[in-house]
């Protein structure tokens, strides 16, 4: 699978393309993160509350791939907001990956009305644990513009990306447009949506069968068209193939352009509401 690198703002490179592990239970994440392996995947993305960690270590141990040949990423608790237990978070992920170093760690959730709206300390705290070399790269998830506006403002510090929720019902050109005017990349989570309609719509039907592919291809490769970094995920064997088989065509502008309107605004959001998501585990 030859999978497209894109640069990062802090001279290191990821994966466009590679798998996510929300929702996959922690005795399946082994055997999926090793489908996937197989399958030519080399980009995984878990997080501390997805509970799945030691799973995808597993996998990592046993596939004996080189370090530098996997991208993995994980994503700190809402719990552990606080620098020290940010801290100690980190390691504990490490030990669960079986990794000296994750390649990417980030602030899952911002959490405005927690921690007296302090994600600032946060995100400092994930600075100082980049330069310990616990992680290569820092970055943020579900923060809207003016969450990411405020971190560079306040610390100087640009995350490498933003993980937000985009696909063509939900767009989040906002948070797009905040994330890259600041030389972020914008990682989308949810690509296929949350059985909102995506799927069966009928332009999104009509382009799949135009090109020869389904519908999740088509929407998979109207993100990677459009420079989001993408990592759909599947429990399924042949499912996990399907999705990686959009790398032998392209869309139009103008299909590009006709998916991006099918944007219904805040209408589209399928997932929590970044601005007053509280949920502390």
């Amino acid at each position: 699978m030859d999978i497209p690198a894109l640069q990062l703002n802090d001279q290191t490179s990821i994966p466009q393309f590679g798998l996510g592990v929300w929702q996959v239970p922690a005795d399946e994440t082994e055997r999926v993160v090793t489908d996937a392996l197989e399958l030519g995947y080399r980009h995984i993305d878990t997080a501390q509350m997805y509970g799945n960690e030691a799973g995808v270590g597993a996998a990592l141990a046993a596939a004996g791939l080189a370090r530098d040949e996997v991208y993995v990423t994980t994503k700190l608790n809402n719990g552990f907001h606080e620098a020290a237990q940010a801290k100690e978070s980190l390691a504990r992920s490490l030990e669960l990956l079986g990794l000296d170093q994750v390649d990417l760690f980030l602030i899952h959730w911002p959490l405005p009305t927690q921690y007296d709206g302090d994600f600032v300390s946060t995100w400092e705290a994930l600075a100082e644990l980049r330069d310990a070399s616990l992680t290569r790269s820092i970055g943020v998830s579900n923060f809207q513009p003016e969450h990411v506006d405020r971190i560079v403002s306040e610390t100087g510090i640009v995350p490498a990306v933003n993980q937000i929720e985009v696909h063509p019902y939900f767009a989040n050109e906002a948070a797009r447009a905040a994330t890259r005017r600041h030389g972020a990349l914008v990682e989308a989570w949810s690509p296929l949506g949350q059985g909102g309609g995506e799927l069966t719509d009928e332009a999104v039907v009509r382009i799949a069968a135009e090109h020869g592919k389904t519908p999740a291809q088509v929407l998979l490769r109207w993100q990677i068209d459009r420079g989001d970094i993408v990592f759909p995920k599947s429990m399924s064997h042949a499912r996990l193939a399907e999705n990686a088989a959009i790398f032998d065509f392209a869309l139009s502008d103008a299909e590009v352009a006709e998916l991006a309107g099918l944007d219904r605004g805040p209408a589209g959001r399928q997932g929590p509401d970044p601005d007053v998501f509280d949920w502390i585990p």
